[in-house]
């Protein structure tokens, strides 16, 4: 028997849920969450990539530091954006219902003016400190991202060949920021970020494909439940990745330690995708999404 002065467990966990809720409401960490960090580290990452390989020797440290900051930032501004036109869709998702603009941690309003600031400051830091034709590129990234790709996830299964454009922005980005001009190895750098991502979203929309569904996201798993189309692009592209990512030693931009790393990821990459490809389950898909995370690192 409770004595008078007791709370249920179930009341002081509602409590404490309301408590961390309050104080997360508006604070640093929704904003930060609005950035998307994750992604947001690894388009740095790629954009440093592509600025290492671009940049003369011996680099300019500050430079880099000064460019991952305008890249950071710009990616930052596109992901809060994407989460404010996404915010209904996202509160469909059990994936995407924790974020902050469904849990009701901000307002629209101002996750929509904080996205808008991030990103123009964003372009303004890019045009000054590294040069005009990055910041333009930045700018191609950010309206294809958010004014053509997000608006065909819930129209066409090609939004994800549409996305895969942006996407793959960031080293060519980095190629621009060292060399205030675009080249062949700036497009090699581009093909293959642009190929790495499509077993990388198929393998997310096979495991998820009931919160896509739910949400109407139309991606390619989700209008061919069998998975036969997704099969073959995965198999695909994962096959088109290896030869085009060994490119860099062909235009000696990179030399026999990249080649030899670049043969063994690819070969990893394109067993585990034709694994995934002859199964379709959700565990293979989930191994194949591990995979794809580890590749693109490494090879950068």
């Amino acid at each position: 028997m409770r004595g008078s002065g007791s709370t249920p467990s179930g009341s002081l966990d509602g409590a404490t849920e309301n408590a961390e809720e309050a104080r997360a409401r508006g604070g640093f960490s929704t904003y930060l969450s609005l950035t998307k960090p994750r992604i947001t580290v690894m388009v740095t990452l790629s954009a440093l990539a592509g600025f290492g390989v671009g940049a003369a020797t011996p680099v300019d440290w500050g430079q880099v530091a000064l460019f991952a900051l305008g890249i950071a930032l710009l990616s930052s501004g596109i992901g809060a954006l994407n989460q404010y036109w996404e915010r209904d869709l996202d509160g469909l998702m059990n994936r995407t219902k924790i974020r902050p603009l469904p849990r009701g941690l901000i307002t629209p309003g101002r996750a929509l003016a904080f996205g808008v600031i991030i990103s123009v400051i964003a372009e303004c830091y890019l045009a000054w400190f590294i040069n005009p034709l990055t910041a333009g590129w930045g700018l191609v990234a950010m309206g294809s991202y958010l004014f053509v790709y997000t608006p065909l996830k819930t129209r066409t299964p090609w939004c994800t060949f549409i996305g895969a454009i942006p996407g793959a922005l960031p080293p060519l980005l980095g190629w621009t920021a060292a060399r205030n001009a675009l080249g062949p190895e700036a497009l090699v750098l581009f093909g293959i970020l642009f190929l790495w991502q499509f077993p990388h979203f198929h393998a997310i929309a096979t495991m998820y494909r009931e919160d896509y569904a739910r949400a109407g996201i139309r991606m390619l798993p989700v209008v061919e439940p069998e998975g036969r189309s997704t099969a073959r692009q995965i198999v695909f592209y994962a096959a088109l990745l290896l030869p085009v990512s060994l490119l860099p030693t062909y235009y000696r931009f990179s030399w026999n330690l990249y080649l030899a790393g670049a043969v063994l990821l690819g070969l990893l990459y394109l067993g585990v995708s034709v694994q995934t490809a002859r199964a379709m389950s959700r565990e293979h898909a989930r191994l194949l999404l591990t995979v794809s995370v580890l590749y693109l690192p490494l090879l950068l």
